[in-house]
Parts: structure tokens; C-alpha cells; sequence
């Protein structure tokens, strides 16, 4: 990623103000408090600050002095555990779109289908919906640069699309069943980013919610989401939190705190200093205290995950269904830097109610075992079979009712799922990694729109077939592009589901396509439906 940088560094800041950048790790935890600077990290700083002077001054080639001080900071915390990061402007800027639950730019879904862009969706009420941009068209040009090339990333668009609210883009526009491309000018704005994907109600009494991430509006979301099924009268809630791989702790906490009942212990976090030490209790506040609660985990669920399905597993709130968890359980303190970006350094670590620790082991100074932690599980069997997986009897924990859950990093659910080798299949990834299905689940509902737009859902859920047409479409365009299509039946039923649900998503939105989608495609989920009575169970202890 190319860095954008502060007019201050581009007029060369002096040496001295590099070092405070680079060297803010050695002393953030005093800056933040204002405390003076101890004498043996003083010290430090003035060697390194002689060194990188010694540099600057007198070194035989040209050095750019602040991407040494950039590199010098990532050395270091190498040193250091696995999360604690440096993170440049651009990086900080583009993570804290993903939490905050909005972005500035000009409101599309897009995907790249064969070096080109494609709008999926504008966003209902956003700028480019008001400027007339459908789902279909192409995006041939930005402001006068091309948008058809073979080295287009997601990345690189968005930040090309993204921008200040206020200004605007002009695009270049190929649009289905046209010939002449529209030129259209979209002024950006303020464009919301929803946390929680999906929210629907399953039958008369199970609800389901998706959430993507913690972020700021994560808690608002849920509880809409959460009151809105609880008016369709569900009192049983599946709670999807697969691939989530955490966010703000905050968000975490609030959520747990609708499940479980007054001053019981939703997590703590033990530092080295008192003020990175704390216990949160629930409020007694929640909306669903009492009722049947499954939680969905797999090895992607980390840190935020992980507190939520700790604490409702401890506290004996939810069944837990799927596979252990990814095992992120230290917690990073966020230190602005002089230019805009970030340290985030590692200052406690979480604990579940019944005191599991839910950090994985690790070697302090760049453990590559760490890094290649999930393969190894996956190359060791954990993902198919939980026999695999050995507890060590000295982190064997208690739940609230003496049920036995095991620490060591993690949280290992109450039943377990296996990975479906299905989905996982060479076949189906390619066809999905290469954007074949979507491109020509697009192509179908552009196709077929009107015929479409006459179908209420649930007749579209239990009439719509996939036609063979489209089929064939699948198996021509993956041979054209040297991909394999297997012809085992359950690989065909698979394909044909996606692109049923990614019609759904196309027609509908979100939650239609997940409805048509987890019946067949989420083994986890289908696993749980039958689970609710030892939920319930659970629940009445």
C-alpha cells in the first residue's frame, strides 16, 4: 500500500520529531499519562537518536530517514507478541472505516468480473442511487482514469471511489442493454456500513443474526435487529458469529449484556499496570436473559467473538456449535502517532468468567509457529474431527453450573461441527474465487429483472429452480477459463444454491440471501436448528 504522507514529513521534520515517532513504543505508556520519562528508556532514546543522526549525516548512499524510522519501529515489534502492530495512516484510516460503521465515498457494492468493475447494489438512499447508478453497470472510468485493467484490486477502487464528503467523482458508465457509455458525476457522502449483515426470522420461534464485526454501531444494530424478531414473536436466537473476527470490546460487552443476568461476570482483563486491570459485570438490563441461545464459532471467531461466546458459555447462556475458536486474547491500547498513524500495543490480557485465558501460546519476538497456527489444525485433523483436539487437564474450568470447559487458548464449543469438505472443495472455491457464479448470477437477474421483480420472496424460495441454461453457463465459462466443475451431486446442488441465493441478494438484499443460502450451504447452522432443546436446557440451569 503506498503511504500518503503529512505535509510536515514532506518538508523534512527534524530529526529529533522522527525519533519521537518512531521511538513512541518505548515511551507511549507514560505519554499517555504525562508521566516523565524514566531514565533508562531516556538513555535508549538518545542512542538511538545518535545512530539515526550518524545515518543522516554520513552514511555513503542517499537514505530516506523516515522509512528507515518505519522500518525500525516493525523490527522492533517483532520482538514483541504477535499483536502488538504498527499500523501506517492509510492502514488506520481504512480500519477505522471498518469499525467506525461508516465510510466517505459514493455508495456501491461492486465486484471485479474479468478486469472489470461492476456495481452489485447503490446503496438505497446513497449518492450514486440518486445520481442513477443500477446494479449491472460497469465502471469503465474514475475521474478520467481507466477502471479496466488486469491489475484492479478491490483496494485499489475503493480508494478511488472513496473520498472526501462534498467532493465528486466522474464516472464512465457501461450500462447493460446499451451501447452509448454515461458519463454521471456522483458527489460523495456519508455512507453507513452495517456490522450486522443479517437478521431474519428462521420459523415461528427461532430468530437469526449475522454479525460481521464489532464495530461502533454494532450494539444499535443488534438491538434492532434483536427487537424487531422479538415482535414476530421468536424466543430462541441463533447468533452467527463465524469469520467474525472481532473488533471493539466494548461492542462485545454490550452484547453479552443482553443475554446475561445482573453482576455476573462477562470478562476481565489483567495488566501490568492497575488501570489496564478491570472486571465487567452485566447491567441486568438485556432483552433476552431468559431464552434459548446458540452461538455459531469457528477457527476464524477471534478476540470480540470470543469474549461474547466465553462469557455465554461460562455463565451457562448459550449453546455453543461449530469449531474452537481462533484464540485472540490480548488486548491492544491504541497510541496515536505525530504523523497519524498507530501503535497498538499489546496491554493486557482477556479471561473469561470461569478465568480461561483465551490467548493461544505464543513466543514473545516472532513465533512462526503462531503464523501458521490454523494450518497446522487444519493438517492435524481439528477441523474434521474433535477427537483430534487433546485438553490439557491443568486448564480444565468450571462453568457457572459445573459444566467442564477447558482454557489453553480459544473457545472450544459445546457440540462440534465439521468443516464440509464440500465447501471446501477445489471445484466450488475456484468457481467462487474467480467470481464466476457471482458474474453470472448477476448476468441472470439483469436478464430477468421484471420477471423477477413480480415474484414475492417466499414464492422466489420455494418455486425458483435454477435453470439447466444457467447451469451450462457455469460449466462453459469455467472451461473457457481452464477452471474444473465436478458433476457429483452434491457439488451441483451446492452451485446451484449460491447462485439461487446470490439472485436473492441481487433481488432482495442481505437477509434473503442468507435465508436461501444457510439451509444448504451452512452445515453449522442446519447442525444447530435440531440443538435447541439442549440450549433451552442450558438456559434453565
Amino acid at each position: 500500500m503506498k503511504e500518503t504522507r503529512d505535509k510536515r514529513y514532506q518538508m523534512r521534520l527534524p530529526i529529533w520529531l522522527a525519533l519521537a515517532v518512531a521511538f513512541g513504543v518505548l515511551i507511549g505508556a507514560y505519554q499517555i499519562d504525562h508521566r516523565s520519562k524514566n531514565e533508562e528508556v531516556a538513555e535508549s532514546v538518545q542512542k538511538l537518536q545518535e545512530v539515526l543522526s550518524s545515518i543522516d549525516n554520513d552514511y555513503v548512499d542517499s537514505i530516506n530517514i523516515d522509512d528507515l524510522v518505519e522500518k525500525s519501529i516493525k523490527d522492533m515489534l517483532l520482538q514483541l507478541d504477535p499483536h502488538t502492530s504498527y499500523f501506517t495512516v492509510d492502514q488506520v484510516k481504512e480500519m477505522n472505516e471498518q469499525l467506525r460503521g461508516s465510510y466517505d465515498g459514493i455508495g456501491i457494492e461492486f465486484d471485479i468480473f474479468q478486469d472489470t468493475v461492476t456495481v452489485i447494489k447503490a446503496i438505497d438512499g446513497g449518492p450514486s442511487a440518486r445520481a442513477g447508478i443500477r446494479p449491472g453497470d460497469k465502471i469503465v472510468e474514475a475521474n478520467g482514469e481507466t477502471l479496466v485493467k488486469p491489475e484492479l484490486s478491490i483496494h485499489s477502487v475503493a480508494s478511488q471511489l472513496k473520498g472526501k464528503r462534498g467532493t465528486s467523482v466522474n464516472l464512465l458508465i457501461k450500462r447493460y442493454g446499451q451501447k452509448k457509455l454515461l458519463s454521471i458525476e456522483v458527489e460523495r457522502g456519508r455512507i453507513p456500513q452495517p456490522t450486522v449483515t443479517a437478521s431474519y426470522q428462521v420459523n415461528d420461534q427461532v430468530g437469526y443474526i449475522k454479525i460481521e464485526r464489532f464495530g461502533s454501531q454494532t450494539y444499535r444494530e443488534f438491538k434492532s435487529a434483536l427487537n424487531r424478531l422479538q415482535k414476530k414473536g421468536i424466543d430462541k436466537l441463533v447468533v452467527d458469529l463465524q469469520g467474525n473476527g472481532g473488533g471493539y470490546m466494548t461492542a462485545a460487552e454490550e452484547i453479552a449484556d443482553e443475554f446475561i443476568s445482573k453482576n455476573k461476570v462477562i470478562v476481565s482483563q489483567k495488566g501490568k499496570r492497575p488501570e489496564y486491570s478491570s472486571i465487567f459485570r452485566a447491567t441486568g438490563n438485556g432483552d433476552f436473559e431468559k431464552q434459548s441461545v446458540i452461538v455459531l464459532i469457528d477457527e476464524y471467531s477471534a478476540s470480540a467473538s470470543e469474549i461474547v461466546a466465553g462469557a455465554l458459555q461460562d455463565n451457562d447462556r448459550a449453546l455453543l456449535v461449530g469449531r474452537r475458536s481462533y484464540g485472540k486474547g490480548l488486548v491492544q491500547l491504541s497510541i496515536p502517532l505525530e504523523d497519524g498513524s498507530e501503535l497498538r500495543l499489546t496491554i493486557a490480557r482477556y479471561y473469561t468468567p470461569s478465568g480461561r485465558c483465551i490467548q493461544k501460546p505464543y513466543v514473545d519476538g516472532g513465533d512462526v509457529n503462531y503464523a501458521h497456527d490454523l494450518s497446522d489444525r487444519y493438517a492435524h485433523g481439528e477441523f474434521f474431527s474433535a477427537d483430534s483436539i487433546h485438553f490439557n487437564d491443568s486448564l480444565k474450568y468450571l462453568t457457572a453450573t459445573g459444566r467442564t470447559v477447558y482454557g489453553g487458548g480459544g473457545i472450544m464449543p459445546d457440540v462440534f461441527v465439521p468443516l464440509d469438505t464440500l465447501m471446501n472443495s477445489e471445484s466450488f472455491a475456484q468457481l467462487v474465487e474467480h467470481r464466476v457464479l457471482q458474474e453470472l448470477a448477476l448476468g441472470y437477474y439483469l436478464e430477468h429483472k421484471v420477471t423477477l421483480s413480480k415474484w414475492s420472496f417466499k414464492e422466489f424460495v420455494r418455486s425458483f429452480d435454477v435453470p439447466k441454461s444457467l447451469y451450462q453457463r457455469v460449466r462453459n465459462t469455467a472451461k473457457r477459463r481452464n477452471l474444473d466443475v465436478s458433476d457429483d451431486n452434491r457439488t451441483v446442488k451446492l452451485i446451484k444454491t449460491y447462485l439461487k441465493a446470490q439472485i436473492a441478494r441481487n433481488v432482495w438484499g442481505e437477509d434473503e440471501y442468507y435465508q436461501v443460502y444457510n439451509p444448504i450451504g451452512n452445515k453449522t447452522f442446519v447442525r444447530s436448528l435440531d440443538l435447541f432443546d439442549k440450549a433451552a436446557l442450558i438456559a434453565q440451569r
